[in-house]
């Protein structure tokens, strides 16, 4: 693992923050859209699109088609070309987003946005693996996190600083869209930054483009190590197989199939379930609006934070008991966080809630990838990966009603009890994965 292919992961990272920024924005521009006028965080009815419940789920829902829907172009069309054109497709319409004024056009937009968000994620969980070698796969991911994570404090930021002001007579929480938006001006030059995955292109019969970017990629690592390399492996995965469906569904690959989307649909509403709701939280504990967006953005500052402290376990310690280890620190994490009323403890325990998480994310994003073959895998990480935004969109509109009914804990009870059969489904049937190559886990 050299410095040029730490590059190639800083690089990868830095296009999946915007993606990050315009995933979590959500939760920070939510107070806005309160003040606005235009949306409720009461609304009438379960479904109604002036609802906040109802503008975070049609987030996820946009996300749950993008992963779903379009997860197997990167497999068709391959890793680099989707990465930029859902990077281009997600800014731009969060750019059309923020000069709606209807409840109902925002939703509409934030929908299409979302689409372009769930297939990028797809694509970044498909290309690093194909990357990185197995000792450092898992360090890889911390550090791609880490990195995303750290737009989550910035969209934080400037909600404290813009979502109360309308600069220029523009509402502070368009300004935060904007920003967001701004990942379509340098995608291309991300699109010529990142090379094609050789493995992909190897597969699809593309052998002598595979062998360039491979030259390359050797060329660079020697100079790096000021050494040869020494003699590469075989592989086994045959040339020109495109792989099916409907192989998500056979052996060896079903129960991984059935595992990892149960484990989505449980992993999520601790996420999304805290990261998207973190400011309204705080704002029924009964913290003024402005004195929520700023711990709001101190408790984001904890968000690149997890990823890198897991950094020094991320390869040493197995993927599953790390999920399991987070995933019982969340859920005792939200349990006191619901409980405090001193402000201070409010922000320490939500602050371990959101480390908690992120070593959840950046382990299973990892994990969830290394389970199947090349030949599916973008594919294989879209369906499994779907069932979180299933999840999502009926959890936003669940934890919108929780809060209405009982408050801070009734959230947290709820979350609580999500972990615990994630923790259980991933300790009893997840495969082991740490230090294997692809080709291994594979078969």
């Amino acid at each position: 693992m050299t410095s040029g292919l730490w590059r190639l992961v800083v690089l990868i990272s830095l296009g999946g923050a915007f993606e990050f920024y315009d995933l979590l924005m959500t939760a920070y521009v939510a107070p806005g859209l309160v003040a606005s006028g235009l949306f409720t965080a009461h609304p009438d009815g379960f479904f109604a699109p002036s609802g906040i419940g109802f503008f975070v789920s049609t987030t996820f829902a946009g996300m749950w088609l993008g992963s779903v829907g379009f997860g197997f172009v990167a497999d068709r069309m391959g890793r680099r070309t989707i990465f930029t054109l859902s990077l281009v497709w997600y800014s731009l319409a969060t750019a059309v987003m923020a000069f709606q004024h209807s409840a109902v056009g925002i939703d509409l937009w934030r929908f299409i946005a979302a689409i372009g968000v769930g297939l990028e994620q797809v694509t970044i969980d498909t290309l690093l693996p194909e990357l990185v070698p197995p000792p450092k796969r898992g360090r890889a991911f911390a550090v791609n996190q880490g990195i995303e994570f750290a737009a989550v404090p910035l969209v934080a930021l400037l909600g404290w600083l813009l979502v109360p002001l309308r600069p220029y007579g523009l509402e502070g929480w368009r300004w935060v869209a904007l920003v967001g938006a701004s990942g379509a001006l340098v995608a291309w030059w991300f699109r010529l930054a990142v090379p094609e995955s050789p493995r992909w292109l190897a597969l699809h019969g593309h052998d002598e483009a595979a062998e360039k970017i491979l030259r390359k990629l050797e060329a660079r690592a020697e100079r790096d190590l000021g050494r040869p390399l020494p003699s590469p492996g075989t592989a086994v995965e045959p040339s020109g197989d495109r792989g099916r469906f409907g192989e998500l569904f056979q052996p060896p690959y079903l129960k991984r199939t059935l595992v990892m989307s149960v484990f989505n649909a449980m992993q999520t509403v601790a996420f999304y379930g805290f990261s998207s709701w973190v400011p309204s939280l705080l704002i029924a504990k009964g913290i003024a609006v402005t004195a929520g967006l700023k711990y709001a953005f101190i408790i984001a500052l904890a968000n690149p934070i997890g990823p890198l402290l897991a950094f020094f376990v991320a390869d040493r310690m197995e993927r599953k008991w790390q999920i399991v280890a987070a995933g019982v620190t969340t859920g005792i994490g939200i349990l006191l966080f619901a409980r405090q009323e001193n402000e201070a403890l409010v922000i320490l325990f939500g602050a371990i809630v959101t480390m908690a998480n992120n070593w959840l994310s950046f382990t299973f994003h990892g994990y969830q990838a290394e389970q199947f073959p090349t030949r599916v895998r973008a594919r294989a990480v879209g369906f499994v990966y779907s069932w979180s935004r299933v999840s999502a969109v009926l959890a936003g509109l669940l934890i919108g009603f929780f809060l209405r009914e009982g408050g801070t804990m009734a959230v947290a009870l709820f979350i609580g009890a999500a972990m615990t059969v994630m923790v259980l489904v991933i300790g009893l049937w997840g495969p082991g994965t740490l230090n294997r190559r692809l080709e291994e886990i594979s078969r």
